[in-house]
């Protein structure tokens, strides 16, 4: 599927109201990248994107990246050195054949609002928020 088919059946405003309402409760981030070339490697290249965005430079190293280049067919879900250490066993995994299934089913959207929500959850109860703690980067879903 090409990217701009891909994104023109998002809903953009609900990922984005979903990606603010998931950080309200950690301390942690989430984005949401789309790209829109070709990118067989969307571990390799979900990687590269996190380091590109900054999200390793978090102050807590509690960030994480959902990446999808749909021209591909691929998606990714990288966290920071923080997250890696305290997520539970197979995390990425349930988050990616949780996206997976809704994607197989056309539901684009709703995949990318369930992860957000799963890595929400898994935030919070590693990373609650915190008095003081502030939003370090946007939350509107980012293309190239």
């Amino acid at each position: 599927m090409k990217a701009r088919d891909f994104l023109s059946k998002l809903a953009h405003d609900t990922i984005v109201a979903a990606i603010a309402g998931a950080e309200r409760h950690t301390s942690g981030e989430i984005r949401v990248f789309i790209s829109r070339r070709h990118r067989p490697d969307g571990l390799g290249a979900a990687q590269a994107r996190f380091i590109r965005l900054r999200m390793h430079e978090k102050r807590d190293r509690n960030a994480v990246l959902i990446y999808v280049a749909p021209a591909a067919q691929t998606f990714a879900v990288v966290g920071d050195e923080a997250a890696h250490a305290r997520f539970r066993e197979g995390f990425w995994h349930e988050v990616r054949e949780a996206m997976g299934a809704d994607f197989k089913a056309g539901r684009f959207t709703e995949g990318i609002i369930r992860a957000v929500h799963l890595v929400g959850e898994e935030l919070r109860r590693h990373f609650p928020h915190h008095r003081g703690d502030r939003n370090e980067q946007p939350n509107d879903i980012i293309t190239d």
